[in-house]
């Protein structure tokens, strides 16, 4: 490993140097203000960088040891878990929700399948009363007494935040305890990896402030503009696609008391080196630990389950069981790769076939739920790195 010059701060195996470059094209030309990336290869770290303030809005530096909340991405780390229940023999994927939650089988959702859940074909992408964070225990129980948006396993629509309350609870039931809890218990303490669905009180001084920011005029100007069927979507408060996203009421993301919420579709917080890390122990062995998935159970998570329009998104979209998969609307590095952008700007993924798993952490977050230009730009750079 070489140290990295200048305000780029860690290290890079020979051979990676493409991504140190292209990290810090992301502060010269797209609107980067902190940020980190982490990649590792075969379970071996070749890439860990980090730059810029800590806080989105400050002057102090990124750390070493920043993390930050990474929106969706935290649906990657949250699908593991079902995954590795039914590894165990905890939890059948093809049986009905009902069967490990009983209250779920009603209104229609009598054959919902555990599958439905993970694949976005629930067909309960939003609320019909949305909840401000302080109010999310009663989730569950709302999700429960709805009637689906549409027959469960027939179609399928992001479950943007509701994937969380309907995984949580699932895991809950099946496990007698909470998601984040069992994550912390069963994987990222023994891993080592700082992340977590629910941040304890102890580590509330890790994240920095988060917010939006606008790319510069020179990088927007390249982007498309979304289709008009997307923009009128996202427009119009009555949508499916407004409703999925608005079913948590005036999030403030900054605060201590949402960041301790568990929310394990949208609220996880992690630093890049841990969600590469975390990617990196689903796919093989690290730091002496055996690989966390089998390679049956890699494969049911890569197996495509949804594909084409999305009820939410409206673009087309390909998920396995809770993974998002290779695609235009969300590309990855490779047809083989699994794992989950962030609203804004997050990403991290694993890609069997070369080894590869990447984590990219950001408090600057820009317009757009994929395909977030700065974590493009890396992936396109760990792809020539090869």
């Amino acid at each position: 490993m070489v140290d990295v010059q200048g305000s780029v701060q860690g290290t890079v195996a020979p051979g990676y140097e493409p991504v140190r470059d292209a990290f810090t094209g992301n502060f010269a030309k797209r609107g980067e203000r902190g940020a980190a990336v982490t990649v590792y290869r075969h379970g071996e770290r070749v890439v860990d960088l980090w730059a810029g303030t800590r806080d989105v809005d400050g002057t102090a530096p990124w750390e070493r040891d920043t993390a930050q909340i990474v929106h969706s991405a935290t649906k990657g780390v949250a699908a593991a878990i079902p995954l590795l229940l039914h590894q165990r023999g905890e939890l059948d994927l093809d049986a009905p929700v009902g069967t490990y939650w009983p209250e779920y089988k009603a209104y229609g959702k009598e054959h919902t399948l555990v599958r439905h859940l993970l694949s976005h074909r629930a067909g309960l992408p939003a609320l019909d009363h949305p909840l401000p964070a302080h109010a999310l225990d009663a989730a569950p129980d709302a999700l429960a007494a709805q009637t689906p948006a549409w027959e469960p396993g027939t179609a399928h629509g992001y479950h943007a935040h509701t994937y969380g309350w309907l995984l949580g609870e699932l895991v809950r039931r099946v496990t007698g305890r909470t998601l984040g809890r069992w994550l912390d218990e069963e994987v990222a303490r023994p891993l080592g990896l700082d992340l977590w669905v629910g941040l304890p009180p102890a580590e509330a001084h890790r994240p920095g402030r988060t917010g939006p920011v606008e790319p510069p005029a020179s990088s927007s100007s390249l982007r498309l503009r979304p289709k008009r069927a997307v923009s009128d979507a996202y427009a119009n408060p009555a949508s499916l696609t407004r409703r999925a996203f608005g079913s948590l009421l005036n999030p403030d993301e900054n605060a201590p008391a949402y960041r301790a919420t568990e929310l394990p579709a949208s609220g996880g917080i992690a630093t890049a080196r841990s969600l590469a890390a975390f990617y990196a122990a689903l796919i093989g062995p690290l730091s002496g630990h055996p690989p966390l998935l089998t390679p049956a159970t890699i494969d049911l998570a890569r197996a495509e389950e949804s594909a084409g329009p999305d009820r939410v998104l409206i673009v087309n979209t390909r998920f396995g069981l809770g993974y998002m998969l290779h695609s235009p609307a969300s590309p990855l590095l490779s047809p083989s790769s699994f794992g989950h952008p962030g609203r804004g700007g997050p990403l991290a993924f694993a890609d069997p076939e070369s080894g590869i798993a990447f984590g990219y952490v950001t408090n600057g977050f820009q317009k757009g739920v994929t395909a977030d230009p700065r974590a493009q730009a890396l992936v396109r750079a760990v792809r020539a790195a090869l």
